[in-house]
């Protein structure tokens, strides 16, 4: 394993989880994080730990295939969903698990959220589906989260929460803001009468647009 690639995925992770947990979308010690190191590793942060008492160096490395671990400290009880996931996408470096207040609200009544926004679909692929009830931390969740994330960048997970994924993890954790926001939406929007859904057309367009011609040429 690169060591210098394995310090960059712990660094990247810790930063993350810190925004994470100053944005709101978790509380205590709930919520987890990862990036993918390379084919056989990944980062993820460590279980029950509080985000502001970490450094670096204390994101656990994992072995996506036999979920052995580097370091003294216990990986997320959720270290299975992210390896299940990465070993199903190979264009997923990165995955944000979070229990966002309008996020587990939708995911508490089981809705899925159809697609009403713009960034919605651009970013996230499309509707919004609730991975099924399962126990946490259990190849049952990886599997429902895996198919409720097939051609998606984010999915709600039934009375748990959110999880988003990206080719980047910096792109997944947008992911998860974009999840809350249009759990938030929906929700008000009901109030008022319902959303309107954007026709299959102009998903399919935005998406492309916003995959492949978004933003500056690198």
């Amino acid at each position: 394993m690169d060591k210098e690639k394995a310090k960059a995925a712990q660094q990247e992770v810790y930063k993350t989880a810190l925004d994470m947990y100053h944005s709101g979308m978790v509380s205590g010690t709930w919520g987890n994080i990862s990036a993918r190191i390379n084919e056989e590793y990944m980062a993820i942060t460590p279980s029950g730990m509080n985000y502001e008492r970490l450094s670096p160096d204390q994101m656990v490395i994992v072995n996506i295939d036999s979920l052995s671990y580097e370091g003294p400290l216990k990986p997320s009880i959720e270290a299975i969903v992210h390896a299940e996931i990465y070993k199903n996408r190979p264009d997923v470096n990165g995955i944000v698990h979070t229990h966002s207040t309008y996020a587990l609200t939708v995911a508490t009544a089981r809705k899925e959220i159809p697609p009403v926004c713009e960034d919605q679909v651009q970013i996230l692929g499309g509707s919004i589906r609730v991975a099924d009830y399962t126990m946490p931390g259990t190849k049952e969740m990886a599997d429902a989260c895996i198919k409720a994330l097939d051609g998606r960048q984010g999915a709600l997970i039934a009375n748990h929460g959110a999880i988003s994924c990206d080719v980047t993890l910096a792109k997944a954790f947008v992911a998860s803001q974009i999840i809350e926001k249009t759990a938030m939406v929906y929700i008000n929007s009901m109030a008022i009468g319902g959303p309107v859904e954007i026709p299959q057309k102009d998903i399919d367009f935005f998406s492309d647009f916003f995959r492949n011609k978004y933003g500056q040429k690198s």
